[in-house]
């Protein structure tokens, strides 16, 4: 059989379904809400839209202060998606494929917005009160959130069936 498995294209489908939704909702702040750079739309007591730009990658780090620096970050994460991708196509666990196909699908997301604007648009504002225990996100970065999560407590908590059969005395 090819290397495109079953779980495999499930993956690849969960990638463009997450990219697929992350650009709809970045679309729907940009051009439907035309919400300006720090508007902010109070949806629920813990939740709001507010718009802003992530010129840097994870919390602002690295931030991109010339256009050589832009696209050497579009270089260097869609290098890392194509890591994620091979890695994938050659995972044979079904959770570490989903957790994968979840940090595909947000780098996606996020390498075009940098790609187009030079900037990630973020827009979740999670609140309790004043007290926000994240920065601003988007789908995609909580998504790449939620696959790293995936494989590191995979790695960590959890012992493949081969593996406990080869450390258990014959």
């Amino acid at each position: 059989m090819s290397i495109v498995t079953k779980p495999r294209l499930i993956g690849l489908a969960l990638a463009a379904v997450i990219f697929a939704v992350d650009q709809w909702v970045k679309r729907l702040v940009d051009v439907d809400l035309k919400m300006r750079l720090g508007e902010t739309i109070d949806l629920l007591p813990f939740f709001d839209l507010t718009r802003v730009h992530n010129y840097g990658v994870s919390m602002g780090m690295f931030t991109a202060t010339s256009p050589e620096m832009r696209w050497g970050l579009v270089l260097v994460t869609a290098a890392i998606a194509v890591i994620v991708t091979i890695w994938m196509l050659r995972e044979k666990a079904q959770w570490d494929i989903i957790g994968l196909s979840l940090i595909l699908g947000g780098a996606l997301g996020n390498i075009v917005d940098r790609f187009r604007f030079g900037y990630v648009l973020d827009y979740a504002d999670f609140h309790i009160g004043e007290f926000r225990p994240f920065l601003i996100f988007n789908i995609a970065d909580a998504a790449i959130t939620i696959g790293v999560v995936i494989i590191l407590a995979r790695a960590l908590f959890i012992r493949d069936k081969g593996e406990e059969a080869q450390t258990e005395p014959a």
